[in-house]
């Protein structure tokens, strides 16, 4: 029995102080060498904090750039997908009716040029994010509701794309909460 007790004891502290003290602290000085401090990455605009570069928030303005839907209305605290799935009718009449609206908004595309990421909802549903497609699709809306010169908000729209880590790993894409920040300081 002694053969087994002794050694159980040791891996029990040796796996105590790595997993209880070595890896939190560790995450933590990472998260305070990260944008934020590890608090995330706030936008602030004269003074004020507007929201998180990590969270998707509700833009439905059509003065504004549009994001992700949101399973979840937005809540970070409630994070996650619908579980609904493509062949559901709740799911595909809530897909139909985000189709629809974009082409009330925008009557001069087809059905076909609607990128997913406008009409469907992300894993988490709170998306910061949309693809360099649906913030191009949109800039024609957006310049007119503003009075502005398409050119101009076409230029804003290349300006904010992130491109993928490393060149790899994702796609190229726009925040959402970002752009629409940039776009309040255009004249």
């Amino acid at each position: 029995m002694k053969k087994y007790l002794i050694p159980s004891i040791r891996i029990t502290i040796v796996l105590t102080i790595v997993l209880c003290v070595i890896y939190p602290v560790s995450i933590m000085l990472a998260g305070k060498l990260s944008k934020g401090a590890g608090n995330g990455e706030t936008i602030v605009v004269n003074g004020k904090v507007v929201g998180y570069a990590n969270v998707g928030q509700s833009f439905t303005k059509p003065q504004y750039f549009w994001g992700r839907p949101s399973a979840v209305a937005y809540n970070a605290a409630g994070s996650g997908g619908s579980n609904k799935g493509p062949s559901n009718p709740d799911y595909l009449k809530d897909v139909s009716n985000r189709i629809d609206t974009l082409l009330k908004y925008h009557p001069y595309l087809k059905r076909s040029e609607i990128p997913a990421d406008l009409v469907t909802a992300s894993g988490s549903g709170l998306d910061p994010d949309i693809s360099v497609q649906a913030a191009q699709i949109q800039v024609k809306r957006v310049a007119q509701f503003r009075k502005l010169d398409e050119q101009k908000v076409a230029a804003l729209v290349s300006s904010q794309i992130e491109q993928p880590l490393l060149g790899i790993f994702g796609p190229a894409r726009i925040n959402v909460l970002k752009l629409n920040v940039a776009l309040d300081g255009l004249k």
